[in-house]
C-alpha cells in the first residue's frame, strides 16, 4: 500500500493493535494469551503502547484470525492436523462399512464390463473376422457381439445401482458431519467465538461442506475407477504381450514424479484456497452485518478496498490452483500420446514380422489408451480431493478445538439453587502481564442485589462473565451455593445462572418465542404473565399481531428499548437463582427505563443479582454496592451509606444528580 493510503487508512481505523482491537470489542477478549477487554485497557492505552506501523484492516486480513489452535503453521501441527481429518473421515465412515464394500464391489464389477471391450475387441479380429471372411461362418462374431451387450447390460445397473447406494451414504456422511461441526460450535466457548468471527463458522458450514460434496458426488467414483483402470490394465498389457509392456513402462518413472509434484504443490495451492475463501466471506458477512455503521460513517469505499485485496487473494490462490493442472493435465496428454506412439512403432514392427497378432495389437492400443486416460481424469479429480482435504482438514481443525470452559467428567448435582455467589481468592487475567482481578474474595449472600461500579477497565464485567462461567478463574475458586462452578453441569449452570447484557440477541420469529427461548416448554400464559410483571405487555399487545408478531432479522422490527424489554421478559420467564444484569439498562429511554425500575424489583425478588450500571438509578434499588478500582474492592456498602461517607461511590452519585439537571 502506497505511504499516503496508509496514512489516510490509520486515521480510518481507529484499532491498531491487536490489544487495541480487543479493546475495542464489545463483547471482550478472545482469549487470556492473546487479547484484552474494556476491563483490561482502553483504546488509548493501547496506541500508547505500540506505535501505528501499518493501518489495521480488520479481522478479515490477518493471516492467522482464520486458524484454529489446532491450524498452527508449524510442522509438527500440521502433521497432526493431517492426522485429525483422516482420523475425523475415518469415524465419518466407519458406520457406512457395508455400503462401502458393495459400492467397491460394483465398481469393479463396473470396470470389469468396461475392461471386457478391448479384449473382446481382439477376439473379434483375431478370432471372428477370418472365419467370416473365408467360410461366412458367422458365429464367432455373434457371440463376440452378444458379449458386448452383456457387457454393456451389466456396466448400466451396476453404476445405476453405485450412483443410487453413494448417493445416499454421500448424504449420511455430510448430514453427520454438519451435526458434528453445529453441536461443537456450539459448546466451544464465548472466547472461541470472539475470535472465531462468524463469517469463519459460516464458511465451515457452507463453501467447505460444498467442497467436500463435491467430491464425494463425483470424485470418489472417478477415483476407485481410475485406480482400478491403471491396475487391471497394467495386468492386462503384461498377459497381452510383455514385450509392448516393457516399452509402456519406460514412461512410468515420468509419470510418478509428475503426480508427485502434482500432488504437493497442489495441497498448499489448495489449502490456501480455503484459508483465502474464509476471509472473503467474513470480509462479506462482516460489512453486511454493520451495514448500518457502514452507511452512517461512509465506509463503503474503505470496505470495498478491503474486499477487493481479500478478493484479490483469492483469485491468486485459484489461479495458482488451475496453473497447476494446466501443467499436470498436459504433460499426462503428452506422456500418453508418446508412447502409444512408441508402442504403436515397435507393435508394427512385431506384427510384420509376425511377432505379434494385429488384434493383439489394437487391443493392446486400446487398452493403453484406458490406462493413460484415467491418469488425466486424476488431474481434474485432485482438483476436487485437494480441495475436500483442505476443506477437512479446516473442519477437523475445528473440532478438535477444545472448549476452553469444559464440561467436568463426573459433574456435582445442583438441586435447588439459592444463589450464594463466593470468590475465594479468584484471580483473573486476559494476558498473563495484566491481571484483572488479582485475587477477589467476596461473598454475595442469597438473595442479595449487588452492584458493580467503577470506571471502564475495573473489572466489573470480568466479575460477571465468571460467575457466568463464560471463562475460568486463571487462579482461586468461584463458587455457587458452594460448589466448584468448574464441578457443575452446564445444565445446571444454565438453568441457574441468566446474563441479560446491554444488547441482547433476538431471534427471527414472534416475541412469544423469543420471551420462551430459555424455557422452550412455557405456556402462552405464562409468556403473558413473564411479559406483564416486566412491563413490556404494554407495547406488545399494541402490536398489530401482539404476541405473534414476527420480529424480524436480530428483532430489527422493535425499537432498542423494546428488545431490552424482551429479554427482560425472557430472563423472568427462565427464573434463574443468579441474575447478572450488564449495563441491561443502558438502552432504554427514559419512560422505559422508569418502566424497567418498576418491574426490577419484583424480578429481583427472592433472587440473587449482580447489577452492573452507569446509569446510578439502576444502582439505587440494589442492597449493596461495591466500588472497583483495578480489580479490588475500594468500597463496600449500602448505596445510603457509601453516599454518607462520602468516598468514590458518592462523588459519581453526585456528578449523576448534576447531569439529570
Amino acid at each position: 500500500m502506497p505511504t499516503d493510503q496508509k496514512s489516510a487508512a490509520a486515521t480510518d481505523e481507529t484499532p491498531t493493535t491487536p490489544s487495541a482491537r480487543a479493546a475495542s470489542t464489545e463483547t471482550g477478549p478472545a482469549d487470556p494469551a492473546t487479547a484484552t477487554d474494556r476491563d483490561t485497557t482502553t483504546e488509548a492505552d493501547a496506541a500508547a503502547e505500540t506505535p501505528v506501523v501499518n493501518a489495521w484492516r480488520g479481522l478479515a486480513t490477518d493471516d492467522d484470525a482464520d486458524r484454529t489452535a489446532a491450524e498452527s503453521p508449524d510442522a509438527k501441527a500440521v502433521i497432526r492436523l493431517k492426522e485429525n481429518s483422516r482420523s475425523l473421515l475415518t469415524s465419518l465412515l466407519r458406520p457406512h462399512r457395508k455400503a462401502i464394500v458393495t459400492l467397491v464391489l460394483l465398481l469393479i464389477l463396473q470396470a470389469a464390463a468396461d475392461m471386457a471391450g478391448p479384449y473382446l475387441v481382439m477376439l473379434g479380429i483375431d478370432s471372428g473376422i477370418p472365419p467370416l471372411v473365408k467360410h461366412h461362418d458367422g458365429r464367432i462374431m455373434l457371440a463376440i457381439a452378444v458379449a458386448f451387450a452383456v457387457s454393456i447390460v451389466v456396466s448400466y445397473f451396476s453404476k445405476r445401482g453405485f450412483l443410487n447406494l453413494s448417493g445416499r451414504t454421500g448424504q449420511a456422511v455430510l448430514f453427520e458431519l454438519r451435526k458434528r461441526v453445529f453441536n461443537h460450535f456450539q459448546t466451544l466457548s464465548i472466547g472461541f467465538h470472539e475470535r472465531y468471527t462468524s463469517g469463519r463458522v459460516i464458511s465451515r458450514l457452507t463453501s467447505d461442506m460444498e467442497s467436500i460434496s463435491d467430491l464425494i458426488d463425483g470424485g470418489i467414483e472417478d477415483l476407485v475407477l481410475s485406480a482400478i483402470s491403471v491396475v487391471s490394465v497394467a495386468s492386462i498389457l503384461l498377459v497381452l504381450d510383455w514385450k509392448l509392456a516393457l516399452v509402456t513402462l519406460i514412461s512410468f518413472p515420468f509419470l510418478i514424479w509428475l503426480s508427485r509434484w502434482f500432488q504437493q504443490a497442489s495441497a498448499k495451492a489448495y489449502r490456501r484456497t480455503r484459508e483465502t475463501v474464509a476471509l472473503v466471506i467474513v470480509q462479506f458477512v462482516e460489512s453486511m452485518g454493520g451495514i448500518r455503521a457502514v452507511q452512517t460513517f461512509r465506509r463503503e469505499p474503505r470496505n470495498q478496498e478491503i474486499f477487493e485485496s481479500v478478493n484479490a487473494d483469492y483469485k491468486a490462490a485459484n489461479t495458482r490452483a488451475f496453473q497447476l493442472i494446466a501443467i499436470f493435465s498436459p504433460m499426462i496428454k503428452v506422456i500418453g500420446n508418446v508412447t502409444v506412439a512408441v508402442v504403436l512403432t515397435y507393435g508394427g514392427y512385431l506384427a510384420l514380422h509376425h511377432q505379434t497378432q494385429v488384434g493383439v495389437l489394437a487391443a493392446f492400443l486400446l487398452y493403453l489408451r484406458r490406462f493413460f486416460d484415467p491418469m488425466q481424469d486424476l488431474s481434474m479429480f485432485y482438483n476436487s480431493l485437494q480441495s475436500a482435504s483442505a476443506a477437512l482438514e479446516k473442519l477437523a481443525g475445528v473440532l478438535d478445538e477444545k472448549p476452553a470452559v469444559p464440561e467436568p467428567t463426573a459433574p456435582r448435582a445442583l438441586a435447588a439453587s439459592t444463589g450464594e455467589i463466593a470468590f475465594d481468592k479468584a484471580a483473573f487475567a486476559y494476558r498473563a502481564d495484566r491481571p484483572v482481578l488479582p485475587a477477589l474474595d467476596l461473598t454475595i449472600p442469597a438473595g442479595q442485589t449487588l452492584a458493580l461500579v467503577g470506571a471502564t477497565g475495573a473489572g466489573k464485567s470480568t466479575i460477571a462473565k465468571l460467575v457466568a462461567r463464560f471463562y475460568d478463574p486463571t487462579d482461586g475458586v468461584v463458587r455457587l451455593d458452594g460448589v466448584d462452578l468448574r464441578d457443575l453441569s452446564d445444565d445446571d449452570l444454565r438453568r441457574a445462572v441468566v446474563m441479560v447484557a446491554q444488547e441482547n440477541f433476538l431471534f427471527s420469529g414472534t416475541i412469544a418465542d423469543n420471551i420462551r427461548f430459555g424455557k422452550p416448554d412455557a405456556t402462552d400464559e405464562q409468556v403473558r404473565a413473564a411479559a406483564h410483571a416486566i412491563g413490556a405487555d404494554t407495547f406488545i399487545e399494541a402490536l398489530p399481531d401482539g404476541y405473534d408478531t414476527d420480529v424480524r432479522k436480530r428483532g430489527g422490527r422493535l425499537s432498542a428499548g423494546q428488545r431490552q424489554l424482551v429479554a427482560f421478559a425472557r430472563a423472568f420467564l427462565a427464573d434463574p437463582a443468579v441474575l447478572i444484569l450488564d449495563e441491561a439498562t443502558s438502552s432504554l429511554d427514559i419512560p422505559s427505563e422508569r418502566l424497567v425500575q418498576r418491574a426490577l424489583r419484583t424480578i429481583l425478588k427472592s433472587r440473587t443479582a449482580i447489577v452492573i450500571a452507569h446509569r446510578l438509578s439502576t444502582v439505587e434499588i440494589a442492597d449493596r454496592v461495591l466500588v472497583l478500582d483495578g480489580g479490588k474492592i475500594v468500597e463496600d456498602g449500602t448505596p445510603d451509606d457509601l453516599i454518607h461517607d462520602g468516598g468514590r461511590y458518592a462523588d459519581l452519585h453526585q456528578q449523576w444528580e448534576e447531569s439529570l439537571v
